[in-house]
Order: C-alpha cells, then structure tokens, then sequence
C-alpha cells in the first residue's frame, strides 16, 4: 500500500509537537512544584501509576506497614491523580487541621453520586453550599443543643434493656433498633411505639453501599467515569444492579422519613425534631435559591445515615469488648454500684462521676475503629507538608487506625486497657483523647459528636449496670474463644461479636421490668 509523501513528513512533525508539550509540562510542573519532591511511596509504572499495587481490603493495615519503608507521609499516584496517606497523628493534625482552609474538600468522584450520596452534606464539596447545610445542622447538635434529646435517648436506652431480656439472642437487631429509634424520633419526630422496620430495611440497603462503595480503589469507576453510562446487562457490569440498588434505598432514607415529618406537621404534630424545626425557619436570600426544604432534607439525611451506623458499630464492638475482657467490665460495673447504686438507672447526671465508665467507652473506640481510614480530605490549591510538594486536587487519607494503634501514644496498644485514660481517680488530660481522631477533623470535624457520645454513654452505662456480658456457648455449654477481628469495608465491623448476656441479679432484671412498665404508663 502506498502512503502519501505528506503523512511520512507528517510524522517528524508530530514528533515534535509531543516532545514540546512534554517539556512544556516538565516545566510548568518545576515551576509549580518549585523544585520540591513528593513525598516518597511504592514504585509506579508509566501512565497507569500505581494502579496495580495499591492496597485493597483492610488497607489501613499495608498502609500502616508501608510507614516502615517510606515514612508517615506515603505518595501513591494512579492515572495521574495523587493520593496520600498521611500515616501519625503529627502529619494529620498538620495537613488537616492547620491548614485546614486548603484541605477541607472532599474529593468527588463517581461513586458518590452512584450511591445517592451526593446529597449527604458529608460528601459535598467544600464551598458555600456546604456551608449553609452545616449551620444549619450544628445549631441543633451544640453541646448544649443536645440536651432536650437526651430525654428520648434515655427512653430508648431502657426499651433496649427490655428487648435484651426478653431476647438475647435478638442483640444485633435490638442495637439497630435503638440507635434508629432516637434518630427517628429526634430527627423526624417519628414515635418510638410505631413500626420502624419500612425505615431500617432501605437503612440497612442503603448504609450497605457506603460501606462496599467508598472503599478507596474498589470500583474502576472511580478511575474511569465514563463506566457509569455502561448498561448492567453488559458482562463484567454486574455492579450496576447494586449500585441501582443501593441508590434507590438512599433516596428512601433522604425522603420517606422526611414525608412522614410533612404528614406530621400538617396534623400540627411533631414540631420538637429537628426537621420541624428547620422547615419553620425562615429561609435566607441564599437559601430562597438552595429551598430551605432541601437543606431540612438533608440534615435529616446525614444525621440519619451517618449516626446510625457508627453508633451501631461502635455499640456491638463494646459487647465484644466485654465478652473479651471481664476484668474491666467487672471494674466498670463496681463503680456503677458505688455511684448509681442498685435502686435505680444511671442518668447523663452520673456521666461525670463514672470515671471509669467513660474511659471504657473511649477504649472501645479506640480499639475497634469504625472508619480506619476516615473520610477523604482533597487539597484545593498545590501545598507542601513537610518539605514535601502536595499538588491541587491530592485526595488526602489519614490512617487513623494507626493513630488507635501508634504506641508512642498508647502504651501496649494492642492490649484493651481503659485504665490507659485514668490518673488518681480522674480523667488523664496528658494521654491523647480517641475522640479527637475518631470524628474526624478539622473544619470536617463531624458536627453530631456531642450527640454520639451521648448515645453511647447511656446505653453503655445502662446495660453494664443490669447485665453480664460473657463468651458465647458452643453446643455442650463451653465458651467460644472470642478473636476481634475487623471487616474490610469505608466502615469496619467486628466480625464475631456474639456474646452471651444474662441480668446480673434478679434484682437487675426487677430494676429492668419497672422501667419497662414506666414507659408503657
């Protein structure tokens, strides 16, 4: 076949034209970078990067392991984008909370909106639209805000009591219950007496696709946008059905509720929870553009979706705990006899006094931690972090299992010791606080924290001052040895959290049942 003269000088030309762009990007990225390297991480390959050697499940661990060999700051780069895992607590507070006005972005790709999740508040971009969501929501979760709820949480931590003595074995379900039950009722003003199953199950569907779909890396999605329009039925596109459905439950969790709170509102009912009371709000010159009914929509969204499901991890990993260690269930249950007493169930008022109750509570967290490698921060403009050129647009991961883990923090961290928080009978300011990592940080700081803790204390304090919590039975009678093991997962569970849990006296189970008469009175 014979080419024509002008393709074959054609050729030199293009040459050429690829080798100019070539230096012209060396020497934008020179001029950018200012000759400052980025930070060290795995080999790569031409154009794919590290695309084939970045870890997969349970990452949080290789990236705790690739501290050894490359540093606290790790660079892994895939098709051109860059991701760092930021590895201790000194480069996070660094990255995340001093320089919090450029890595407060969150990176958006693909998967989110193929969740449903685009509305979360928690996933949006940095900006003012996030801004005005999050106002809205921090007025109604201040440590002071918090307090009128309290009331519904203390109600439901009792009806948690009831169902645990009526059915052990049912526990997995009845922690779900509890925490979507206050959730429902201080959200949406929906009753605790009515039926929440039509809301756990789209919760439970829907909670499932962020837990599989913001795994860093998972869905090639993510790396290649243009998938998302490739039909279910193609071979190989399977995950389209799930994220369909995962997206469908999304929208059930963002509407279905908030329905029930209009119904509500029209029979002049429910006004007290927190959408009432957003949509009575009257509306700023940017929100008459946003509609205020959206913003309602989506505080009602994130509280529900994002409190559960922690809350509920953190609760069922306290059950492992126990079953685990006695001995400090057996010393937070004797102090609970010595400030509550057996007449009666402890209340926020004891919250103070329990000592050792609430450094429980942090060991837990720290122990088993729900996200391992939180949520991901993005850098709006090029930065540098210890010497190191981080580029605009860097997804930012801190490895906070590492920081639970990191032994320069917590003495034998492997070990669960909630001693580790106690000095001379108080609270010890000089160990570092697990919550200060577990929700988040910086300006991304999880702004239901006050509610959470709340939560847990309740519950926790109330089922350890009415049952033991022991190993689960095989079928001759004799205990399982109990390992704790962690889920792959955005969210990790325990693996094995089955336990055995029995009232500690018939008195406790007398204390359980006038608590349950009380709330049917």
């Amino acid at each position: 076949m014979d080419f024509s003269p002008h393709i074959y000088s054609a050729i030199p030309l293009g040459l050429v034209l690829l080798g100019v762009l070539y230096v012209r990007s060396i020497v934008e990225w020179r001029a950018r970078s200012r000759g400052r390297p980025l930070p060290p991480g795995p080999p790569s390959l031409p154009l794919v990067g590290n695309l084939f050697n970045i870890p997969g499940e349970r990452a949080w661990f290789a990236f705790h392991d690739l501290t050894a060999q490359y540093g606290d700051i790790i660079h892994f780069r895939i098709l051109g984008r860059s991701t760092i895992i930021l590895g201790n607590p000194e480069v996070i507070r660094e990255c995340l909370e001093k320089r919090a006005a450029n890595t407060s972005d969150r990176p958006q790709v693909p998967v989110i909106e193929l969740l449903g999740q685009d509305a979360n508040f928690g996933f949006m971009p940095y900006g003012q639209k996030w801004r005005r969501y999050r106002r809205r929501f921090w007025q109604h979760f201040t440590a002071r805000a918090i307090e009128q709820y309290q009331p519904v949480q203390r109600a439901v931590a009792h009806q948690f009591l009831v169902r645990l003595l009526d059915n052990p074995s049912g526990i997995r379900e009845h922690i779900r219950y509890t925490f979507l039950a206050a959730l429902l009722k201080n959200v949406y003003g929906i009753g605790l007496t009515e039926d929440h199953s039509k809301y756990a199950v789209t919760f439970d569907v829907s909670s499932e696709g962020v837990q599989q779909g913001l795994v860093p890396g998972k869905y090639l999605v993510d790396l290649f946008p243009f998938l998302r329009h490739v039909p279910k039925w193609v071979p190989g596109f399977a995950w389209q059905a799930d994220f369909e459905r995962w997206r469908g439950a999304a929208c059930d969790v963002r509407n279905v509720p908030f329905a029930s709170t209009k119904e509500a509102m029209a029979r002049g009912e429910g006004l007290e929870s927190m959408v009432a009371k957003t949509l009575a709000l009257e509306g700023t010159s940017e929100e008459a553009q946003e509609d205020l009914e959206d913003v309602a929509k989506g505080i009602g969204f994130v509280s529900y979706a994002a409190g559960a499901d922690t809350s509920f991890i953190a609760f069922q990993s306290f059950f492992l705990a126990m079953a685990m260690h006695p001995e400090a269930q057996k010393k937070a249950q004797a102090e609970l006899d010595a400030v509550v007493g057996p007449g009666r169930m402890p209340d926020f008022s004891d919250w103070k006094s329990l000592v050792y109750v609430d450094a429980l509570i942090k060991e837990v967290l720290r122990w088993h931690t729900v996200a391992p490698l939180g949520l991901a921060h993005c850098t709006t403009a090029d930065d540098e972090l210890n010497g190191y050129f981080i580029p605009a647009g860097t997804i930012l991961l801190p490895n906070i299992w590492a920081c639970m883990h990191d032994p320069a923090l917590y003495e034998d961290p492997d070990e669960f010791r909630p001693e580790r928080f106690i000095r001379d009978g108080k609270p010890d300011p000089s160990v570092q606080d697990p919550l200060v990592f577990v929700f988040g940080f910086g300006r991304r700081i999880c702004p239901g924290r006050h509610y959470a803790e709340a939560a847990q204390f309740i519950n926790v304090a109330s089922v350890l001052h009415v049952f033991d919590i022991t190993p689960p039975l095989d079928a001759d009678g004799r205990p399982i040895a109990l390992d704790h093991r962690m889920t792959p997962g955005f969210i990790s569970y325990a693996e094995d959290a089955r336990c055995t849990i029995k009232p500690r006296s018939a008195e406790a189970s007398t204390l359980i049942k006038a608590h349950a008469q009380a709330l049917h009175a």
